[in-house]
């Protein structure tokens, strides 16, 4: 198995910003992303992560998580560990994991212990990685492959997002320029969207009080709703093209300046 972290490879990542690093730069660890500075600005060597059982795993794992997802999707993997630069902003870099041959998607292997284990807690934790690598080699998508503890794997789709990459990019030009300029970087602040899961499950909601409860509320209003878009349709074709305002029967209709029809009830007085 290809060795991730060899001599050269770390001293070559001082002089760029990696998926790895856009996660701490978006993050709340302060100290963090003070040590990331310290490291990229050559005034404190990298972690030594041999020591990381969690990060030694996910190398251990990685060639199986790529076979693995190979062997379910019939997909194949191609450009593994392949580095590369953004075109433009070239202190903007990447190591994939890999490609998606077939779709050209960034293809993000992981190793995630199987207690409290969620979809969508994993795709928190790694968007910034996936929205930076995405970034940089202008992909649509992403797909997380992941193992866990359990034997469970997982397969997560995430599109990218231009807002949340803008706030990236503006995050990561603000850290850079502070390794540049020696100055210590501060907590941006920046709380990115939600991301766009893409919807793979099928749940049963049998179990809910809360969905049991509005669902026959629903049930119940049902034809009522729709009697009343009906009438709101119906009622907007009534109102005169020059009419600013019509009312009557308890009900008052107004146009906008746009033209928009909006209703409000009044006293049948």
């Amino acid at each position: 198995m290809r060795a991730i972290d060899s001599t050269k490879a770390i001293h070559h990542r001082r002089h760029f910003i990696g998926g790895s690093d856009a996660r701490i730069i978006m993050g709340t660890d302060a100290g963090a992303l003070l040590r990331l500075w310290e490291e990229k600005s050559g005034r404190a060597e990298p972690i030594d992560l041999s020591g990381d059982l969690i990060v030694q795993l996910g190398t251990a794992t990685e060639h199986l998580n790529r076979t693995w997802y190979e062997r379910q999707t019939s997909h194949a993997i191609e450009h593994v560990q392949r580095r590369v630069l953004h075109p433009v902003h070239r202190w903007m870099g990447a190591t994939l994991d890999g490609r998606v041959h077939q779709t050209g998607d960034v293809f993000e292997s992981k190793f995630a212990l199987p207690w409290n284990f969620s979809e969508e807690a994993a795709a928190d934790k790694h968007m910034a990685q996936l929205q930076h690598n995405m970034w940089v080699v202008a992909a649509r998508a992403a797909v997380l492959s992941i193992i866990t503890g359990g034997g469970k794997w997982v397969e997560i789709k995430v599109h990218a997002d231009p807002l949340y990459q803008h706030l990236l990019l503006t995050a990561e030009k603000k850290f850079w320029r502070c390794v540049q300029t020696g100055e210590a970087p501060q907590l941006f602040g920046i709380e990115p969207p939600r991301p766009r899961l893409a919807a793979v499950r099928v749940v049963d909601m049998a179990g809910s009080n809360a969905w049991a409860e509005l669902a026959a509320l629903y049930r119940q209003t049902r034809t009522a709703a729709l009697e009343h878009e009906r009438a709101r349709t119906e009622l907007k074709a009534l109102v005169p093209e020059d009419a600013k305002e019509a009312s009557g029967h308890g009900l008052r209709a107004k146009r906008s300046k746009a033209g928009a029809i909006s209703f409000e009830l009044i006293d049948a007085a």
